[in-house]
């Protein structure tokens, strides 16, 4: 069986109805409809930093943007690997289409169905820590979660609250007909990729810290984020990289990249169902989305696991 037709068969057995049905970021019971830029209109516009009010609670937003540009430094204590909030919400989390903080903000408390409940925002970002940052989720009452609430408070000023807004999610990306090709995708991740992520995805380092992530291995996010499914970052992989030329790929060179990059292996799901892979792939990874969790790739299992 040849590698194209070995993974179109992988992805559509992992997908279930993935070629057939909508692929959600989160289930959100209250957006009623996707939300889209009409010709002519602008995405929202955050404000400017110099507009911050020179008070404790401008100080607390400046703290908040701290954090979220450089995770590894303000909040060391809850981050468990290599990356910065800003790794995956581009732009100090103002960019669109890169699931910014304004598009987020006004949409919580809300239903998710990752944690079957009723999330408030603090509860959202706490889960960013033990999932993207594979760390230890602070207190609703932290200073860290203070910080990056009232930051992401203030880019959300002036935004409608219960509201879909365009820009406010990574952009779906159709999946190939013929499914997705993970051969295909390691040859375009070493002529796009590893230039600033590295031949076998352990980003760079300069002064002790990361200045571009790692994306698989004992430094990355965890089984458990969001960007473990193919379709989150095959749209996260279409809209933004090459950084500063994102929309250079096609459709497909995204979804292809998307797997090669999850069908290595990282740290653990935290949700770890006594000790067994194939429980937590049923329980979590069995209706999410595309990807690989509990998969055979090249005769590995994916999930055990890196430290």
């Amino acid at each position: 069986m040849n590698t194209q037709l070995l993974f179109t068969l992988l992805a559509m057995s992992i997908g279930g109805v993935a070629l057939a049905a909508e692929i959600k970021m989160d289930d959100q019971s209250q957006l009623t409809q996707k939300a889209e830029k009409g010709a002519g209109e602008r995405y929202f516009q955050p404000p400017q930093e110099k507009d911050l009010p020179a008070n404790a609670y401008g100080e607390l937003v400046q703290q908040g943007r701290a954090i979220f540009v450089d995770t590894q430094k303000y909040a060391a204590e809850y981050v468990g690997n290599g990356m910065n909030c800003t790794n995956c919400h581009l732009d100090q989390g103002r960019k669109a289409n890169s699931a910014p903080l304004w598009g987020a903000y006004p949409m919580y408390p809300a239903y998710r169905k990752k944690n079957d409940k009723v999330n408030s925002y603090a509860e959202r970002v706490q889960g960013c820590f033990q999932f993207s940052m594979n760390g230890t989720p602070p207190a609703a009452n932290s200073h860290v979660i203070n910080a990056l609430t009232a930051y992401s408070y203030w880019l959300s000023t002036g935004a409608p609250t219960g509201q879909e807004l365009p820009g406010r999610a990574y952009p779906e990306v159709p999946q190939p007909q013929r499914g997705f090709d993970i051969a295909k995708g390691k040859q375009i991740y070493a002529e796009q990729c590893a230039v600033c992520h590295g031949d076998d995805g352990q980003g760079q380092k300069a002064g002790g810290g990361y200045v571009f992530p790692p994306l698989w291995g004992k430094d990355s996010f965890n089984w458990g984020a969001g960007m473990h499914r193919i379709n989150t970052a095959a749209a996260f992989i279409k809209e933004s990289m090459p950084l500063g030329k994102g929309g250079s790929l096609s459709d497909a060179d995204a979804w292809h990249v998307a797997a090669y990059m999850n069908s290595h292996e990282r740290p653990q799901d935290p949700r770890l169902i006594e000790g067994s892979v194939e429980k937590t792939r049923l329980k979590y990874h069995a209706n999410d989305g595309v990807n690989l969790y509990g998969q055979q790739v090249d005769g590995v299992l994916l999930g055990q696991g890196v430290k």
